[in-house]
């Protein structure tokens, strides 16, 4: 009886350890798997952005197709479509995506009662204008010439394409709050196809339009991406602090 007694705590004693071992385990591996994953795939979209940046100067690699994606731009225009495309690229521009993004904001603070969409947009709209800025002081890229380019005219540097980044910043952080919340499969992926589709159209309308060269529009696809990326890795890794500090009883703090 004492025997059993004895092996019965043991056992008991092991198994309240192994659950402590396993959610320390756990906590850290998000930790480490979504630095490691973040940092991995911001190296990579880097190394891409590089490359387009050395076509520009070069005139090489993606930056050989600027001028024939111009030129088929201009072949595919008519007044309709022209008013069209400007209608619908004007969501992504300085007033439009501020409002849209205020928008869904509001819809997700409203349906979910968190505050973590406010944070995260925030955020990410923040350093997505901070890019552009520099990005754009930086290189300092004349834009196409007027003469191909449909009105109103802009006159700020080409490269990245502004509309393009902030709009795939925005998108991207909006799927990755959807894809938290939602369950419901149809839910999921048509957010996944409705941000990706915004995000290409919107950096496609700024070709079509004469507004950027296709190489502003990749770079602008390339460092949204690479900031979403850094930004829901950091999102991961508080998550993952805040659940063990709530694990272990200590003050969670945002």
């Amino acid at each position: 009886m004492a025997e059993t007694e004895v092996r019965e705590r043991a056992l008991h004693t092991a198994g309240r350890y192994a659950e402590r071992l396993g959610w320390w385990t756990v906590a850290n591996w998000v930790l480490l798997v979504t630095a490691v994953v973040g940092l991995a795939l911001t190296a990579v979209l880097t190394i891409v952005a590089e490359d387009v940046y050395e076509s520009v100067v070069q005139a090489d690699g993606v930056a050989a197709l600027d001028q024939p994606a111009l030129d088929q731009a201009v072949a595919w225009r008519s007044p309709g479509l022209d008013r069209a495309v400007t209608a619908y690229t004007d969501v992504g521009g300085p007033v439009g995506m501020p409002l849209l993004t205020l928008a869904v904001v509001a819809v997700m603070v409203w349906a979910w009662r968190s505050w973590t969409p406010v944070v995260l947009l925030v955020l990410a709209t923040a350093g997505s204008l901070a890019l552009t800025v520099a990005g754009k002081d930086l290189v300092g890229r004349a834009r196409p010439p007027r003469m191909f380019a449909v009105p109103p005219y802009e006159s700020s540097p080409s490269f990245p394409s502004g509309h393009t980044l902030n709009a795939t910043v925005v998108a991207a952080v909006v799927v990755y709050l959807l894809l938290r919340k939602v369950r419901r499969t149809w839910v999921r992926v048509g957010a996944v196809v409705l941000g990706v589709a915004f995000a290409v159209t919107m950096g496609l309308s700024r070709v079509f339009l004469g507004h950027h060269w296709l190489s502003d529009v990749v770079m602008g696809w390339v460092l949204g991406l690479a900031w979403v990326t850094v930004v829901v890795t950091a999102h991961r890794m508080f998550l993952a602090v805040r659940r063990e500090a709530a694990r272990r009883g200590a003050p969670a703090r945002a």
